[in-house]
């Protein structure tokens, strides 16, 4: 059974983007069709860039999701107690938010972000 990945939202953006930032790893995964879960962390997090205008896109971060046929997941209170039991090598809650998602679903993160290895999750 190949893994299932929760991408991480930098690299949601940088896929939207097309930013060169992105790992030609990171691009095949996405864009392979494979088994990419995009979380309601993220969409918050992207809303909250977007309302502050650290990010533009030209579309709504769902209807994007939508019609590309990819799902969301949403929080769940085991998601937001799982917090409790994470070391805090990574301050950002969302990220956090992330990594206990990923633990609790069984999922792989889809990220660059160096800090998640310090925790017990698999990484693509």
């Amino acid at each position: 059974m190949s893994p299932r990945y929760l991408v991480d939202t930098h690299i949601l953006l940088w896929v939207l983007n097309a930013d060169s930032r992105l790992s030609d790893h990171h691009r095949d995964i996405f864009l392979a069709g494979k088994d990419v879960i995009v979380s309601a962390i993220s969409v918050a997090e992207i809303a909250i860039k977007k309302s502050l205008g650290k990010i533009t896109l030209t579309a709504n971060i769902i209807d994007i999701l939508r019609s590309n046929g990819i799902p969301i997941l949403g929080v769940n209170e085991l998601h937001a107690a799982r917090l409790e039991q994470l070391p805090l090598h990574h301050r950002d809650p969302f990220d956090r938010l992330l990594i206990a998602q990923a633990q609790l679903e069984g999922l792989t993160l889809l990220t660059a972000d160096r800090h998640f290895s310090a925790y017990d999750v698999a990484l693509a």
